[in-house]
């Protein structure tokens, strides 16, 4: 009988522990890249941030009428660096065509952006500009890099990449977002948060 007592109560508290694994994994332990970006639907926050250069910046409501993709990089992300050559050729190849192509440095020193994009080669027709205090990605919600936001032309936000983009996913997103679609959240690798992540 006191064996039967300890056997029923020992599988209680496996019971009991397992429940809470389950209920500590599932609200803390859960991946952010798994939820869809809450400003799906929204108008994108505004920005009026300065070029990394020093030069003059660029005010995210004077885009307004044209498609912008916004993506948030860093030297210091290998899938940003993986990425680089699909955003410029995507940027060249839609210059004229009412899409602008921002991206904004991602907690990294403007000078040493400048110096990645110096080697790696950058685009004439994208603004390249600093976010101090990390304000613009805290209000897009980012959480790691690289991430691409598509804003529509009437400034709400329509589409979401997380990971490394490529120039075929770039070009199908924006080609859906011209025919009036809302292609979404897609995930389409990992990403970083920080420079040692």
């Amino acid at each position: 009988m006191k064996g039967r007592a300890l056997r029923w109560a020992g599988l209680a508290v496996v019971a009991a522990t397992v429940v809470l694994a389950v209920v500590l994994a599932s609200r803390f332990g859960s991946d952010p890249s798994l939820v869809d970006s809450p400003l799906l639907g929204m108008p994108a926050p505004d920005f009026d941030l300065p070029g990394l250069d020093g030069s003059e910046g660029t005010e995210l409501s004077s885009l307004r009428g044209e498609i912008v993709v916004l993506n948030f990089f860093a030297s210091w992300c290998l899938e940003c660096r993986e990425e680089h050559d699909d955003l410029v050729a995507a940027s060249d190849s839609f210059a004229g065509q009412d899409v602008q192509f921002v991206q904004i440095a991602y907690q990294e020193q403007a000078t040493e952006t400048l110096s990645y994009l110096d080697q790696a080669g950058s685009s004439a027709t994208t603004h390249y500009l600093a976010d101090p205090g990390s304000r613009t990605a805290i209000a897009y919600g980012v959480f790691g890099i690289p991430e691409t936001f598509f804003i529509d032309a009437e400034g709400i936000v329509v589409g979401k990449i997380i990971g490394e983009s490529d120039a075929l996913v770039l070009g199908a997103t924006i080609d859906s977002i011209m025919s009036g679609e809302q292609p979404g959240q897609q995930i389409t690798g990992d990403t970083q948060q920080r420079p040692d992540g």
